[in-house]
């Protein structure tokens, strides 16, 4: 008989427990590997953004409310700033909305009703909208949710970033296309269509609605048009009306 040199010990407690181990593993959900070029979801994006936006207002938030106590003098004060927050913290749930939201199935509404829910949803004051839908265009069926979302993305971009300047909204129907453009002054056109052209998404909410616009806007098969007439920029998305 020949003795193995150094025969392993067993051990049955230690080998119940790898055991055990593996039966454990074979049960956990498996990463599934990240491609470094797979473009990320709207909800990805949508939360990482609302992740890196949030702390600042929610922590100006938190301070305010934390001094409430103080002198009545400032009282006035305060209520103002922890408005503010709260209607910036407002906003950015607007454009999470409008950019990754869950899709809503209300079956085909006429596109004069989805310019009326967009309006509403995007929290521009009607005083600073005018709007004028055009060539029958009201009449078209929506089917997709998407379209909302372009056009209360638009609207709520406008008036997050606007400065309070008007809106114009023109709704038409030309040659099998229905095109929606927004025009107001005083816009950064180098910014805003360098956020058009980004094929990712940006890590805060800051141009993460016009590249939700972008993106929906293609897979809609449309298209983006923009131009600059003096001081007035004007954006212009063109669905095919299938």
């Amino acid at each position: 008989m020949t003795l193995a040199a150094d025969a392993p010990i067993s051990h049955p407690a230690r080998e119940l427990f790898a055991d055990l181990a593996r039966v454990l593993r074979s049960y956990l959900p498996r990463r599934r590997p990240v491609d470094a070029e797979e473009e990320p979801t709207p909800e990805d994006a949508v939360l990482r953004a609302l992740c890196h936006d949030m702390r600042s207002p929610l922590a100006s938030l938190e301070a305010v409310l934390g001094s409430l106590d103080g002198p009545p003098d400032r009282a006035r004060e305060l209520l103002d700033l922890a408005r503010a927050q709260t209607a910036q913290l407002s906003s950015m749930l607007r454009t999470a909305d409008a950019t990754g939201g869950a899709v809503r199935r209300t079956g085909p509404r006429l596109l004069r009703d989805v310019v009326l829910a967009s309006v509403a949803a995007s929290g521009l004051p009607r005083t600073l909208l005018t709007a004028e839908v055009l060539d029958g265009a009201g009449e078209v069926p929506v089917a997709d949710a998407r379209v909302q979302r372009i056009l209360t993305n638009l609207l709520e971009n406008a008036h997050r970033h606007g400065g309070g300047r008007p809106v114009r909204l023109e709704v038409t129907l030309r040659g099998g296309w229905v095109r929606l453009s927004l025009a107001q002054t005083g816009v950064p056109v180098d910014r805003v269509v360098g956020h058009l052209r980004q094929t990712r998404p940006p890590v805060d909410l800051t141009g993460l609605g016009l590249w939700s616009v972008q993106r929906q806007t293609r897979e809609l098969g449309g298209r983006l048009l923009w131009s600059a007439d003096g001081d007035v920029f004007t954006l212009t998305v063109q669905l095919p009306d299938k």
